[in-house]
């Protein structure tokens, strides 16, 4: 694990930065694809851990959540609009067609959500933050006395920053708009669902700058 901030560590993905998931104090942030599982097992290992988080109910991001709950029993905390859809493992709808022959695909196992997470609740030294768009229920959390921001999929950095492929978001407006609230925070560190790490406070108000403008806003 590599520690970015104070009680913030990323977990060695395969390959590096695709599919990030962290710990966050004593709470994991994602679990990546089933594929995952044992990598994200081996590197928890003897660590005390009290919960995990999902940003966000897409198979690349709960996929071995069912397996590191049972392996360590603990909790599973995601945002209360995307709760069902992970325990239920049904896919999150989104627009055109390629969301729908995904959700024909297998999907990875459903776990029961112990806790909804809401606007304002607490995630170890983190709170938590409703940014729905790129899925129902989607959250982010944030830690305003280092300004450091987890957004999950509300931005992607593959390998620039920009907004998640419309084909995946299930509304792409919520999500431009969950975008512009992040960036006016001006996060010393970014941490993505997918991509590097960024240190540039200024650079998700570039991103968010250039989104198309609100119906009703000129």
């Amino acid at each position: 694990m590599r520690q970015l901030a104070e009680g913030v560590f990323q977990l060695l993905g395969r390959p590096p930065h695709f599919m990030n998931a962290y710990l966050v104090d004593d709470v994991l942030v994602d679990a990546g694809t089933p594929a995952a599982g044992r990598r994200i097992v081996a590197q928890l290992r003897g660590r005390e851990l009290a919960a995990h988080v999902v940003t966000h109910a897409h198979p690349d991001h709960f996929g071995s959540s069912h397996v590191v709950c049972e392996e360590f029993g603990i909790p599973l905390w995601a945002g209360a609009d995307d709760a069902a859809a992970i325990e239920t493992a049904t896919p999150v709808p989104a627009a055109g067609w390629l969301p729908g022959l995904l959700a024909k695909g297998k999907m990875p196992p459903p776990h029961p959500v112990a806790r909804r997470l809401v606007e304002g609740d607490q995630v170890g030294s983190f709170v938590v933050l409703d940014v729905p768009g790129h899925s129902p229920g989607h959250i982010a959390l944030w830690r305003e006395s280092d300004r450091t921001l987890l957004c999950g999929d509300v931005f992607f950095r593959l390998p620039k920053v920009s907004a998640p492929w419309n084909f995946l978001t299930f509304d792409v407006v919520r999500n431009h708009q969950a975008m512009r609230r992040l960036a006016a925070l001006r996060p010393a560190l970014v941490l993505f669902g997918h991509g590097k790490p960024l240190r540039d406070p200024d650079h998700l108000a570039r991103v968010a700058a250039a989104l198309p403008t609100p119906a009703g806003a000129e």
